[in-house]
């Protein structure tokens, strides 16, 4: 802070002893300056390289704002779809899969899975003959977590 200025804190008590009643006071004279919405052009005439600023006055209409915006946002750079953002895509109106690719892809699905299937079917048997495990029940202290009692 500069010298010749009083420091925040001192100034803050001499205020705070003065107490409410020695308060500088707001003259009660001051009137509101009555702002009126600037000239506006008609929104028919407004093209993307328009200035859009005076529709953004708080004076001005909301429905006025609204369909300045709306003229704005039809201009094709607004309105372009973002390849990039994720949903921006209305996919619900694509073509289904064609009958042809889903009898290809069916075939493949009976040739992959049910081979494997078939397999581990063939050694599970073959398997359980070969080494029987004894089957234990399980108790409390056995099951992992458990704390004996």
């Amino acid at each position: 802070m500069s010298e010749d200025k009083e420091a925040f804190l001192d100034r803050w008590s001499r205020l705070k002893q003065q107490g409410p009643e020695e308060k500088p006071a707001v003259p009660e004279t001051t009137e509101k300056k009555e702002q009126t919405a600037p000239a506006l052009q008609p929104i028919e005439d407004l093209q993307p390289d328009s200035d859009f600023t005076p529709f953004m006055n708080p004076q001005v209409d909301a429905g006025t704002r609204r369909a300045a915006l709306k003229k704005l946002f039809t201009n094709a750079h607004f309105n372009a779809i973002d390849p990039f953002e994720p949903y921006s895509i209305d996919l619900t109106g694509e073509d289904p899969i064609p009958e042809e690719m889903l009898k290809t892809l069916n075939h493949a699905k009976r040739l992959l899975f049910d081979e494997k299937q078939q397999t581990a079917e063939a050694q599970a048997p073959g398997e359980a003959q070969a080494s029987p495990q004894p089957q234990t029940e399980k108790t409390e202290s056995d099951v992992a977590g458990k704390q004996d009692t």
